[in-house]
């Protein structure tokens, strides 16, 4: 007797974990497994992976959760993937092995390439084909720095002999040897053409980038490909893949125009649903591929903040001031406020909507006074201000009102920064009952295309409010708050000299 199928089995590869979550019909997560994996910064400003051990953690938490909960591979209708954006593999299509290590997004290597575009007058030609500001944050000056830099990669290149993906691409070619990428992942990279939505000429030739290395683009909620069954023991279908902030915003159920969706992870990465058609942002925030469904494209407008919890790691492991990331909370309620102590983490550059690669992090404010206390309150309050700015940006974009954020991410369970960020932004923020919406997201879109979920509305349907934080402040305090924040900013920028 068959198995039912019961589970869809999403695979959440972040910057600092792999992560294997199943989730049920009622979209509950019934099992997680989680995994770090190391970090390498082997000149400053650089940060790199090595994409096997991505691969292999990955592997591995997804054969654990199935393990540790006693489900086999026929139980799993399929596969959704999830994954950190914009991080750069570069491996032969034969072996299978990385000619490099990964580029991460958070890496800021090519800057100097992106000012000479700059200054060449390439920034408005990137901008409307794309949607994307021109900055290293993306993945075609990373491929272009590999395809330069690792001796015969570009003539191997040129020849098919390699492939290029972000990690959904090298993940799905390492389960089930399919060279592919999803449109969502696909508007990242700069190489994408948001309006006509296929990989652009006008990029390829600017960046320098061969054709035969990129992937083919597929939809968000798709049937892929079958896993080698050597992975789980039999074949398991792929059928769904989003960047991890396209798919929190689905797994949010921010479905419809003017939803607000806020993920507090590593970086802080605010989406806003602007229904069916590109816009070019007037504020420097992104235009982006949300979802592809059956031939129907949803864009997003996002902004994104490099350092969100991983501020809270620098503490952590930079600082020693706290043992483990969770104990930030009372650290920083142990005192009533900041004490005047602004922390702007600008350890990789800002993103939007300053997009300043030479800022770095700068400690403002502090006195004799100052304790541990002020600083991890600081870290969490600037998580929250970075946040505030997006929204900021977001509504001059936007013809419509924003009535409430929806937030999601492990720093989204502290509700000190949730309260905080419900004051500067003015609106509600919401915390749902599942706040693994990434990975939600992702069994989303493969559970559609498998008729596991049998629409959108189903879907929408399941999502549960857990907490709601209203604004507890007026409004000329939150823009005085605000007001303080920028003069902080502005301290941090244009601190590396871009010429050394």
């Amino acid at each position: 007797m068959t198995p039912m199928k019961q589970y869809i089995l999403a695979l959440d590869q972040g910057t600092t974990s792999s992560r294997a979550i199943l989730f049920d019909r009622a979209g509950q997560p019934c099992g997680m497994a989680q995994q770090e994996f190391p970090q390498h910064y082997p000149q400053p400003g650089w940060v790199e992976h090595d994409p096997n051990d991505i691969w292999e953690s990955q592997l591995a938490v997804a054969r654990q959760v199935l393990r540790e909960h006693n489900v086999s591979a026929a139980e799993v209708a399929g596969i959704g993937i999830a994954n950190q954006r914009e991080t750069t593999v570069v491996w032969d299509r034969k072996t299978g092995s990385p000619i490099a290590p990964a580029i991460v997004w958070q890496d800021r290597r090519t800057a100097q390439a992106c000012d000479l575009l700059r200054a060449a007058g390439k920034e408005k030609l990137v901008r409307s084909n794309t949607g994307l500001e021109l900055d290293a944050y993306f993945s075609a000056t990373k491929l272009a720095w590999l395809l330069d830099s690792v001796p015969g990669a570009r003539a191997r290149a040129e020849r098919g002999e390699l492939a290029f993906g972000t990690i959904d691409s090298w993940l799905v070619f390492k389960l089930c040897g399919k060279h592919v990428t999803d449109m969502s992942n696909a508007s990242r990279t700069m190489l994408f053409n948001l309006r006509l939505m296929r990989w652009d000429q006008a990029m390829l030739d600017l960046f320098n980038i061969p054709e035969p290395i990129l992937p083919q683009v597929v939809g968000s909620s798709e049937e892929v490909g079958d896993t080698d069954a050597a992975w789980f023991g039999q074949p398991i279908r792929i059928a769904g893949i989003a960047g991890d902030q396209q798919a929190a915003t689905f797994g949010q159920a921010c479905h419809q125009k003017g939803m607000v969706k806020n993920t507090y992870g590593t970086g802080c990465f605010m989406l806003m649903n602007v229904g069916h058609h590109a816009p070019i942002s007037k504020s420097r925030l992104l235009s982006t591929v949300g979802w592809r469904i059956d031939g129907r494209t949803d864009y997003l407008v996002e902004g994104s903040v490099f350092m969100g919890g991983a501020t809270v790691q620098w503490l952590r492991d930079g600082l020693g001031i706290i043992e483990k990331s969770s104990d930030v909370e009372a650290l920083a309620a142990s005192v009533p406020d900041n004490g005047g102590v602004f922390l702007v983490p600008a350890f990789a550059g800002l993103g939007a909507p300053h997009w300043d690669p030479y800022a770095r992090g700068t400690l403002l404010g502090m006195t004799r006074g100052t304790n541990r206390g002020h600083i991890a309150r600081a870290a969490l309050e600037a998580i929250a201000y970075q946040s505030a700015e997006l929204l900021l940006a977001m509504q001059k974009d936007a013809a419509f009102p924003v009535r409430e954020v929806r937030a999601d991410g492990g720093a989204s369970r502290n509700d000190l920064l949730m309260q905080f960020q419900a004051d500067l932004l003015g609106v509600p923020v919401v915390r749902p009952k599942v706040t693994e919406t990434t990975a939600l997201g992702a069994a989303y879109l493969a559970g559609l295309a498998l008729g596991f979920w049998e629409s959108r509305d189903e879907i929408a349907a399941q999502w549960q409010v857990e907490r709601r934080f209203e604004p507890a402040i007026g409004e000329p305090e939150r823009l005085a708050r605000m007001a303080r924040w920028e003069q902080a900013v502005d301290r941090s920028r244009f601190w590396v000299d871009p010429h050394e």
